[in-house]
């Protein structure tokens, strides 16, 4: 099958044909219809976060289930599916208490040490990343990282579901737990920030301030339920914030990963509001704060990953409320492509003019 793979750290993507294998114990064959070009897998490329070439990455995956293993339980031949990142064993006491995203033993969805890889390229063992590895024509994935959904979802929408939605929405409904009334600041207006903004609207903050350095993004966002939009790159964006609120917003997403912008978050709270930090940084990234100041105003700086989600539970409702007409994904999808395109593409990218690029041709 045809593969995006990295090769070595900031060397791009290469197109290759490589082997797949076929799907054991709870292991599920999904051919794969659409996958997102997500920012973190960007940085996975570049930089050595521990998962080492040559490997696969991609982890906004929906597809179709191709194969399953002998002990698969959940899905069958002609599911249709959702991947995610998400790796939990279902038995720890994180996942016995419904927090599967803080999972002790997330390599209990991997094979056994000694067995045979998930992939490989001429006997040579090639790491299916985050057990999704995405980019390719077919992924193998342990069923407890896959969720079935209506096959009403279109596959680029469904896609985004897997990581953008889940990490920016539920920043918001799980994580920050932000109530109706609140006013909210999201600082970086990709993906996932647009998500964060739609979670905002579902919970009925009354003002959502979109902060990003691109004019078609501020205005893309609005489609999404931003009411208030800053440029970045113009004036003072914290007094700015606090200008349009009377004195801070009660919650700040930073959602880009720099030092600057988390730092921005946490000044732009007002006081007792809760500055959450979702974007990757870089490796040794660091950020400074006034600890009195903190203390004093009663701030919070929570650390959120994956949108503090449950994928079994998560994913299906946003599902059911984009079919419904209540989350928008249609708009976040900033085009289509095919596979031989990867790296023209995350060039687009890192330029911040696009929201979420799909590769659905393979």
């Amino acid at each position: 099958m045809r593969a995006a793979i990295v090769n070595a750290f900031g060397g791009g993507f290469d197109i290759e044909d490589i082997d797949i294998a076929r799907p054991i114990g709870r292991e599920v064959l999904v051919d794969v219809k659409a996958s997102g070009l997500c920012h973190s897998d960007l940085h996975f490329a570049v930089n050595d976060f521990g998962m080492a070439p040559p490997m696969v990455l991609g982890h906004e995956v929906s597809g179709i289930v191709a194969a399953v293993g002998p002990e698969v339980s959940e899905f069958t031949v002609g599911d249709h599916v959702v991947g995610s990142l998400v790796q939990f064993c279902g038995a720890c006491l994180e996942c016995l208490s419904g927090r599967t995203v803080s999972c002790l033993r997330p390599e209990a969805t991997l094979r056994a040490d000694g067995a045979p890889p998930r992939l490989s390229r001429r006997g040579e063992p090639i790491l299916a990343a985050m057990g999704t590895a995405g980019f390719a024509e077919q992924a193998l994935i342990h069923e407890n990282q896959l969720v079935c959904i209506d096959p009403a979802v279109p596959f680029p929408e469904a896609s985004v579901l897997g990581c953008g939605t889940i990490t920016g929405a539920g920043a918001v409904l799980n994580a920050a737990g932000v109530r109706a009334g609140e006013a909210v600041a999201v600082i970086g207006l990709g993906g996932v920030g647009l998500n964060v903004v739609s979670g905002a609207r579902l919970v009925g903050a009354s003002r959502i301030i979109g902060i990003d350095l691109n004019d078609e993004k501020l205005e893309l966002a609005r489609a999404f339920g931003v009411t208030d939009g800053i440029n970045a790159g113009e004036g003072d964006v914290v007094a700015r914030v606090r200008e349009l609120t009377g004195g801070g917003v009660d919650h700040a997403f930073e959602v880009i990963g720099r030092k600057e912008t988390a730092e921005q978050a946490i000044a732009m709270l007002r006081v007792g509001g809760t500055a959450s930090l979702i974007g990757i940084h870089g490796a040794g990234g660091m950020v400074e704060f006034d600890a009195n100041g903190l203390l004093r105003e009663q701030k919070k700086v929570n650390g959120v990953y994956m949108g503090s989600a449950n994928i079994k539970h998560d994913i299906p409702l946003y599902a059911s409320l984009f079919l419904q007409g209540r989350l928008n994904l249609s708009d976040l999808i900033a085009s289509e492509i095919a596979i031989d395109e990867i790296n023209e593409a995350y060039e687009e990218l890192g330029s911040g003019r696009t929201a979420r690029t799909v590769i659905t041709r393979f």
